[in-house]
């Protein structure tokens, strides 16, 4: 009742407005998303060759539970939009009630083919990637460079590399770090293993079980080669890149490079221990810069605090990306109207006034190059995106939310002692094969 009486009342302002606007579009409700819509939508409807018939309309429910309301409206073939908000870990919940949609001819040059890819769902694309999510290594540029200066520290890097990664290596810039780099370093900036460390932790793991905490551990085993599943469609996480993720990260919590709370820990938990100047380094999403790197935020670590993408493994650097966008109902009322709104809403015009307007659109370097003044952080965003940004195969489908689940189910089980490693990916194996089959 409560959903049906909130999308009467959203159909009932449209209908009360001076002009009845035919295409609407089904936004993200609050926050910067919502503020760069409301731009681009402003801009596109005083085109001069925007017909009244073709203007824009926004339209917004709450953040609760948003995600099961929209599955539950397409389902029921809804027509009170004409194009709705995707995320690219849901797009395969929402394809069978969306239609494919056709971008601008700018749109590979202004975004990348990895970008467009969080749009897309069994080779087709899905709707117009306005805003990304992907991962930064942040760290204490003051800490490392102290370090790479000291010989006797590097000697004590050394010893302690020996120890617990079984090779001596020596003490690199965070952007030619491998995960094992990582890992060295951030056993040497632990007191519980370096008592001469100036800090108590040398990182902070996000290891609550939850789902998007796995999206920022996967870079890690998808350096060595992991993927969801093979071009056949046969599980591969049993496998050593899997493992060897795991392990890592056991390696640290088990050895106090992480607070032992870590279990507990989220987004706002690993942001607050990184700001309080007692963690060396920390792999964390883009969004957290902005308060990182403030001095009113995080006065004790802002003008320290410095981003690289994340490390490398044998088969490359990686970042997972993911990405809000939107896409086209299959039952919209007006789909020559929407159709060209997503034409505009993925041209390199639409991009920069998106980006101008607290947006976090991942733009190639001779796009974002025109806001980088306003805008430096999208500099690293389309940068990384483009060169380490990756969906698992199956990331877009209607069951990937739910391997992330089990995956964090599984995998916490394992940091925190409940079961082997063996069982954490043999079960995740099989509860895999049930959810992508």
């Amino acid at each position: 009742m409560k959903r049906g009486a909130l999308l009467a009342a959203s159909i009932a302002g449209l209908l009360a407005s001076p002009t009845l606007a035919e295409v609407t579009v089904l936004g993200w409700p609050g926050g910067p998303e919502e503020v760069a819509l409301r731009a681009a939508a402003d801009t596109y409807n005083a085109k001069p060759d925007v017909a009244d018939k073709d203007k824009v309309e926004l339209l917004f429910f709450n953040r609760e539970g948003f995600w099961d309301k929209l599955q539950a409206d397409l389902a029921a073939g809804s027509k009170a939009f004409d194009l709705n908000l995707l995320a690219t870990y849901s797009i395969g919940r929402y394809a069978p009630f969306m239609e494919p949609v056709v971008l601008s001819e700018e749109a590979k040059a202004v975004y990348g083919d990895s970008v467009l890819s969080t749009m897309q769902y069994e080779g087709k694309q899905y709707g117009v990637p306005t805003d990304l999510s992907l991962h930064f290594m942040y760290f204490r540029k003051d800490l490392i460079d102290a370090l790479m200066k000291d010989d006797a520290a590097k000697a004590k890097y050394a010893e302690i590399s020996e120890k617990y990664l079984g090779k001596k290596l020596e003490p690199k810039a965070p952007d030619e770090w491998t995960w094992d780099d990582y890992a060295a370093t951030a056993l040497y900036f632990t007191q519980a293993v370096n008592p001469d460390s100036p800090t108590r932790y040398g990182t902070v793991l996000q290891l609550k079980n939850l789902l998007f905490n796995i999206m920022i551990w996967q870079s890690v085993p998808r350096a060595y080669g992991a993927n969801w599943m093979d071009d056949s469609g046969k599980i591969t996480v049993n496998s050593d890149a899997y493992r060897k993720g795991l392990e890592i990260y056991k390696l640290l919590y088990d050895n106090g490079a992480t607070p032992r709370d870590s279990l507990s820990y989220e987004f706002a938990e690993a942001n607050a221990a990184f700001a309080s100047g007692q963690v060396a380094a920390m792999l964390q999403w883009n969004a957290a810069a902005g308060d990182l790197t403030s001095k009113e935020k995080s006065p004790t670590v802002a003008e320290v605090t410095d981003t690289v993408a994340p490390p490398a493994g044998p088969e490359g650097r990686f970042t997972h990306i993911h990405g809000l966008g939107f896409g086209l109902n299959k039952n919209a009322e007006n789909k020559e109207g929407a159709a060209l709104f997503l034409k505009w809403l993925s041209s390199k015009e639409a991009a920069l006034i998106y980006a101008k307007n607290n947006g976090a659109p991942a733009l190639t370097p001779e796009v974002v190059a025109e806001v980088a003044e306003a805008r430096p952080d999208l500099v690293k965003l389309g940068e990384f995106a483009g060169k380490y940004g990756y969906v698992m195969n199956g990331g877009t489908s209607a069951k990937a939310l739910s391997v992330y689940e089990l995956q964090a189910k599984e995998f916490t089980g394992y940091w925190s002692g409940q079961q082997s490693i063996d069982d954490a990916l043999a079960n995740t194996e099989k509860g895999m094969a049930e959810l992508l089959k």
